[in-house]
């Protein structure tokens, strides 16, 4: 829906009738259009993200010498969270741009390869990382709203529950966390995420830049298209979110033993 046009948003007024409408007229295939960019990416962006949000918070105990044996504060982690993206987006941005070329052009490439040899073919790796810039408005902060409102969860699903200890939070607890995070997430990209999915989707030449995406968008379809896409996106953001943080923290216990 982020790459839908005012003219095809008009056509698909709800998540529902888009959804009816894919369906009828390319079937479920429709319906995971696009997916095998990201989901080739999912597992290393993760693993990146979470390691990133690692060393997000040893720069931040450096940077403000905070001793090792004391706690980050819930700004501290929220800008660890912030630092998480940056290696991130060597990942995402060119997995990000094959997902949208896949779906704003059904059936013009022969699946993920082949659209990642045309857009290099086309205009070469710069052409490959094209809005790598808008990911990163994007990401930053909603990295920062992502793990800042995970820890802010479990900060208070520990005082509703009287426990002092993080670790012995339960799983419904880990898992609503989560949920509230992804949603946390999309809230403050959402925006970004629309403008990068029109940057990369465009034909080339289509945009002089970054703002010419922004002021285009604005005067044709005016500032509510920045928030084209935001119902499906926190349909999906909680349960995926909560499965997310769940899988990490499982992973972290049951690798404890190498640290």
């Amino acid at each position: 829906m982020q790459t839908a046009t005012a003219a095809t948003a008009a056509a698909s007024q709800s998540v529902v009738t888009m959804f009816t409408n894919t369906f009828r007229t390319e079937g479920v295939r429709g319906l995971y259009r696009g997916v095998s960019a990201p989901l080739t990416a999912v597992t290393p962006l993760f693993a990146v993200s979470f390691w990133g949000y690692d060393m997000g918070q040893r720069i931040v105990r450096y940077t403000m010498k905070r001793p090792a044996t004391d706690h980050l504060s819930l700004s501290d982690k929220t800008i660890a969270g912030g630092i998480s993206a940056l290696p991130c987006t060597v990942l995402m941005a060119p997995s990000e741009r094959i997902k949208v070329l896949l779906q704003t052009n059904p059936g013009k490439y022969n699946g993920m390869v082949d659209c990642a040899k045309a857009v290099y073919q086309q205009g070469g790796i710069k052409s490959v990382f094209k809005g790598t810039l808008l990911t990163l408005y994007r990401d930053v902060p909603g990295s920062m709203a992502w793990f800042g409102t995970y820890e802010a969860v479990k900060i208070g699903m520990m005082q509703a529950q009287g426990i002092q200890d993080m670790s012995k939070l339960s799983p419904l607890s880990v898992l609503t966390a989560g949920g509230f995070a992804g949603m946390a997430c999309w809230v403050v990209s959402i925006p970004a995420d629309v403008l990068k999915s029109r940057f990369q989707g465009a034909p080339e030449g289509t945009y002089k830049n970054v703002a010419d995406v922004y002021t285009t968008l604005m005067r044709q379809e005016g500032p509510a298209a920045l928030f084209t896409g935001i119902r499906p996106a926190l349909i999906r953001a909680f349960p995926a979110n909560a499965a997310c943080f769940f899988g990490m923290e499982v992973a972290r216990k049951s690798l404890a033993f190498l640290d």
